[in-house]
Parts: structure tokens; sequence; C-alpha cells
């Protein structure tokens, strides 16, 4: 997960960033929830240490014991609302917020 613009405060360090300006839900351990196409909760997790990148912060996240088997998922981080993707993009950890 990215975060930009406005979002993210100036003079941050290498050791980690975080959300800011109605963005400071978005934080290492922040929860991450997948639901299935029934809309189903299937498994949680939760973001990573964000890290700065140019004007950014990048935060990792990966959500262990999603079943397959879903023609899509939702992902949800925190409470943001929910991104649809396919099962395809879903193994492959690729969406888009």
């Amino acid at each position: 997960m990215t975060l930009t613009g406005d979002n993210v405060p100036s003079g941050e360090t290498s050791e980690g960033c975080t959300g800011y300006s109605g963005y400071d839900d978005i934080a290492k351990g922040a929860s991450v929830t997948v639901y299935d196409s029934a809309g189903k909760v299937v498994a949680t997790g939760s973001i990573g240490t964000g890290k700065p990148k140019s004007a950014a912060c990048v935060f990792p996240l990966s959500v262990a014991g999603v079943p397959e088997g879903s023609k899509f998922y939702q992902v949800e981080i925190s409470h943001r609302g929910k991104i649809t993707v396919s099962s395809t993009e879903a193994k492959a950890g690729k969406f888009t917020a």
C-alpha cells in the first residue's frame, strides 16, 4: 500500500513513516481484512512499517491463510472501504487502492 501527497508528513526518516492529515490510521499494525465473493471474512492481517520513498510512504502487507476458490476477493485496510480484486490478482498480491 502506498500513500502519497498531502497524506504523508514531510521530514520522515528511513526508520519509518505513517499516514497523516486524515490518514493517521494508516500505520504499522493497521488491520487488513479479506472477504470472499459472498462477503464473508476469510482472513485478517495487518500492514507493516511504512518506508519513505520519494514523496510517498510505502507499507508492506501480507495476509496468510486466504482460501482459494472465490471468484473475487475484497480487501479492506483499516476502515477505508473495500477494494475488489480478481482471484488471479489476489493470488499475485496485486491490488490498487
